[in-house]
């Protein structure tokens, strides 16, 4: 007699970065393909969704962090916790780029590992007239530099967004067929429209 045994992932991913350059906004509209025009402040929520993908069954945390860097413990114990990680900045905010320089430089500290998977995401690309950061010199830093992943995205305008999940996964050594799989959004991950994700609230980034 044999038995079918399907293949279930876990993976945890975390969005770091200042607040107001749009981590939440990111994450809405991977899970919900909702866009919250005013900014909410974040404590820090972890989203936990299992999506059947190809046949694997895949269970996806995804910590949303504060953009306020008062609870340093329990920001290392995020870092240790988890797999991959999207330290996002804005486009308009310059500021915000140099919080993640350091950001990256705690996680590569506390993983002791320089090949962590990190993807840099440069968000509200849908405000070009107030750039204030260039898209070249942030490119050529991240890749070259550091050797890490770069995109720009606007979660207002859904470009790109589900690029950024879809690097994560990789970079966190899911199995490759899906990434076929995660090409077609709409068949792979239903949208509720009325729904929330599931959601716990919690004050660090272990997962019981």
């Amino acid at each position: 007699m044999s038995l079918e045994v399907k293949e279930k992932t876990e993976v945890r991913l975390v969005f770091l970065g200042a607040a107001g350059v749009g981590k939440t906004a990111l994450i809405s509209r991977f899970l919900q393909d909702t866009f919250e025009p005013k900014h909410r402040r974040t404590v820090e929520e972890l989203h936990s969704k299992e999506f059947d993908i190809g046949g694997a069954k895949v269970t996806i945390h995804i910590m949303d962090t504060s953009g306020s860097y008062s609870f340093p413990a329990m920001r290392k114990l995020c870092i240790q916790n988890s797999d991959a990680f999207a330290l996002v900045y804005a486009i308009n905010d310059p500021d915000s780029l140099e919080a993640v320089k350091s950001l990256r430089d705690e996680i590569l500290a506390v993983k002791e590992d320089k090949f962590t998977p990190i993807v840099v995401v440069g968000n509200k690309t849908d405000r070009h007239g107030e750039r204030t950061v260039s898209s070249e010199d942030v490119l050529s830093t991240v890749e070259l530099d550091w050797n890490n992943s770069f995109l720009e995205t606007s979660a207002k305008e859904n470009n790109n967004v589900l690029e950024v999940f879809r690097e994560l996964l990789q970079q966190a050594n899911l199995p490759s067929r899906l990434s076929p799989a995660l090409r077609r959004r709409r068949e792979t991950f239903p949208k509720d429209g009325n729904k929330r994700p599931p959601m716990n609230k919690t004050n660090s980034c272990l997962i019981s």
